[in-house]
């Protein structure tokens, strides 16, 4: 049984997720991360295919975590799992792509739960404050 939970980081361009994944592991080199940037032609989008793709390579019995930066790359991760068919272990973070992965690594990388990373990814989106 792996000790992690996977990372899938999905954006509308493969660079910056590229860049997002080279900084993230460095933080936790063991947390397995992959990311799914750019439409099919590696043009500014989002794939369902690439991002199924990705799930699959670091899922394991503890699950996998996506985060995304955009709203349609949300609408695309939930077309990946609706594919994936299996959805248990494989949750939508809805938090700032490059704050929540940070935080999801950590939790990861320090043998967090399923439940435990989403909940960090989770935990750094700002609340919006009244003035």
């Amino acid at each position: 049984m792996s000790r992690y939970v996977g990372l899938v980081l999905v954006s509308h361009s493969v660079d910056l997720v590229y860049g997002l994944q080279k900084l993230i592991s460095q933080i936790e080199p063991e947390v397995p991360v992959a990311i799914a940037g750019g439409a099919e032609d590696n043009e500014i989008g989002t794939s369902a295919i690439k991002i199924k793709a990705a799930v699959e390579t670091v899922r394991s019995e503890k699950g996998a975590i996506l985060l995304f930066d955009l709203g349609s790359a949300c609408m695309n991760a939930e077309l990946a799992l609706e594919w994936l068919g299996d959805q248990r272990q494989v949750k939508i973070a809805d938090a700032p792509l490059v704050e929540g992965a940070y935080a999801a690594v950590i939790e990861s990388g320090c043998g967090g739960s399923l439940d435990e990373v989403w909940q960090a990814a989770q935990a750094a989106r700002c609340q919006e404050k009244m003035i």
